[in-house]
């Protein structure tokens, strides 16, 4: 469907704008006035964004824009609780989680590849 493939363009253009966005201000803005936790959960954000506007326009979400988003939230999280260097542990978690959860999300066939429309 050509306007279904648009508007899943139009979507990705804005959230990549919103992604560079928050990249330039991270660059910008001095770690003394935005805590650095906060970065990552913009960009999480951004993708998590994406993927729900795809869902309720009736696209199929990126799973790996999703995988990306949560990873980028719960870092951040933990980043401003304090907690330091579980990037790569909660990435496996993650990963496990999802493997886990795999059928039923093929059966609902909730992701797909991003020109999969």
């Amino acid at each position: 469907d050509p306007a279904k493939a648009e508007l899943n363009k139009r979507l990705e253009t804005m959230a990549w704008g919103a992604f560079l966005i928050i990249l330039g201000g991270k660059f910008f803005i001095s770690s003394e006035t935005v805590d650095s936790g906060w970065w990552p959960i913009g960009v999480g954000l951004i993708f998590l964004g994406l993927n729900a506007a795809r869902y309720f326009n009736g696209l199929r979400m990126s799973g790996f824009t999703t995988f990306l988003g949560i990873i980028s939230v719960a870092g951040g999280i933990l980043s401003l609780a304090g907690v330091k260097g579980v990037d790569g542990p909660l990435l496996l978690i993650v990963l496990g989680g999802y493997l886990v959860f795999k059928a039923y999300i093929e059966k609902r066939q909730l992701f797909g590849r991003a020109e999969q429309i």
